[in-house]
């Protein structure tokens, strides 16, 4: 187990008016994850709200930059550089339109796929930290992309959005074990659970 904290940020933007929009499913999920564990309450510090707990053993800080996503790279950084930690101590929770919606996969670095909080937090920090994708679907043009992920989840996805938090924050001792393939099969075994084979029935007598 790592000695180092792990830091979790969660992207979004700051406001009642974003808190059920498909870009806020990263806040929505650190929300998840700080009220499944013992963390903190949340406080305000490094142009965001913050909040410790562990897991797995490990210590963790939860943070939600409240810069707006644009600018998430100004309070993700600055977290960084308190705590001291080497980017394979940071993870990212983000939506992702070029992944299917409900679906979860964790990679490190590579590009920003056009979100825009990745790419301020690449331009801070460098690209290779650990990003968890939480795929939102794509609206199928890039003129409507900001609509699409600027507007809120539907009553619809809601049924699929609601199992899928939680199966994130059930998996997520697992990012702090640094097992991501472990994460991603916990996710997919939480939200379709093995078929149980019913038994077969006994013989009748003839």
């Amino acid at each position: 187990m790592s000695d180092t904290p792990l830091l979790i940020a969660g992207l979004g933007n700051p406001g009642a008016e974003y808190a059920r929009n498909r870009h806020n499913a990263g806040f929505m999920a650190a929300d998840v994850i700080h009220a499944s564990y013992r963390f903190t309450p949340w406080r305000a510090r490094f142009h965001g709200a913050i909040a410790e707990g562990s897991l797995s053993d490990r210590k963790v800080i939860l943070l939600k930059p409240m810069t707006y996503m644009n600018e998430s790279g100004i309070s993700v950084g600055a977290a960084m550089r308190f705590y001291k930690l080497p980017l394979s101590a940071l993870v990212v929770i983000h939506d992702e339109i070029d992944l299917a919606a409900a679906k979860v996969k964790v990679k490190t670095g590579g590009g920003d796929a056009g979100n825009n909080g990745l790419r301020s937090i690449t331009a801070t920090l460098g690209p290779d930290y650990r990003r968890v994708r939480l795929g939102v679907g794509h609206p199928g043009s890039s003129s409507r992309v900001t609509s699409h992920v600027l507007n809120n989840f539907t009553k619809a996805e809601e049924e699929w959005l609601v199992p899928l938090l939680s199966a994130v924050a059930e998996a997520a001792p697992l990012l702090a074990r640094d097992d991501e393939t472990g994460f991603m099969n916990k996710v997919a075994v939480t939200l379709k659970p093995p078929v149980k084979k019913p038994k077969p029935a006994p013989a009748k007598d003839e």
